[in-house]
């Protein structure tokens, strides 16, 4: 199944998509797409029911978030060798964890603001998995039936906040529209092998980032397993996986987004997203 959440920012209402790629409203059926309507009991019974029988929606409407109510957002970093090369990094040898505040999160063709300060704004195309049920020391081989499904995210960056500031890397990650998601949660049996999704990205018509997800350091399943060691990750928590080679800062010299830039990006099953680059107005 392909889920969907419409509608004006913070009033958005729950939607698939369906077969024929129609819009269809489940708000008669469910008040959003979050917490146990995420749950295997719950994607099931959104399973059974006819796409058909469920009104339409204008097509026309705003795309939200795919997933509602997250508590946690969590990111992987240095995932992809490529990557960790062309920044310099050594490669981790086990999974590197940061959080992006849940107020980063937009819909997937919402804009890009530029906060106030910011000088190094960079992009990053990567799957995102969106938990479903609760996980707490979970096994890699039990780890996916804790997964509800996936989508696409983009996780900007702030590269000056998150290296040249001190501290942690979640300043850098953290401002509002830094955590675009969507358009659709793409539910786990709808995927047949999580590892081999295309990503790209492009800038201004430019292609920046071509990848697949057979090239991760530490693959889905690893990661769910390894981050439940320490966190009981809840549903509707979304963990963004990491990104190919490609990014601005890897680029001689350095690429950083500007105001009118438009950002597209998609992968496999996934969708994509369309975001315009916009100044800080307030």
């Amino acid at each position: 199944m392909r889920l969907v959440r419409f509608g004006e920012p913070g009033a958005e209402k729950p939607g698939l998509i369906d077969a024929d790629h129609v819009l269809r409203d489940l708000s008669g059926e469910i008040d959003d797409i979050a917490g146990d309507h995420l749950s295997r009991a719950g994607l099931d019974r959104i399973r059974a029911l006819d796409p058909k029988s469920l009104p339409k929606a204008d097509p026309s409407r705003r795309l939200g978030p795919c997933v509602g109510r997250v508590g946690n957002f969590i990111a992987v970093g240095l995932n992809y060798a490529d990557h960790a090369a062309e920044t310099g990094a050594e490669l981790p040898s086990e999974p590197v964890l940061f959080n992006k505040a849940t107020s980063s999160i937009v819909g997937p063709h919402d804009d890009v603001i530029i906060p106030l300060g910011s000088t190094k704004l960079d992009w990053e195309v990567e799957i995102a998995i969106v938990i479903g049920e609760t996980a707490h020391n979970v096994s890699e081989a039990e780890a996916l039936d804790h997964v509800a499904g996936f989508c696409l995210c983009n996780d900007v960056s702030e590269r000056a906040w998150q290296k040249e500031r001190g501290g942690q890397w979640m300043k850098g990650k953290s401002a509002p529209t830094f955590g675009p998601l969507g358009p659709w949660l793409v539910t786990t049996d709808a995927i047949e092998d999580v590892q081999a999704i295309d990503l790209w990205l492009d800038v201004s018509g430019r292609r920046m980032q071509t990848g697949s997800t057979s090239t991760m350091i530490f693959p889905v399943r690893t990661l769910v397993s390894y981050i439940s060691q320490f966190i009981a990750l809840q549903p509707g928590d979304v963990i963004t996986t990491g990104t190919p080679a490609g990014v601005g800062a890897g680029m001689k010299p350095p690429r950083w987004l500007q105001p009118g830039d438009i950002i597209a990006l998609g992968g496999t099953h996934l969708g994509e997203q369309r975001l315009t680059v916009k100044a800080h107005t307030a």
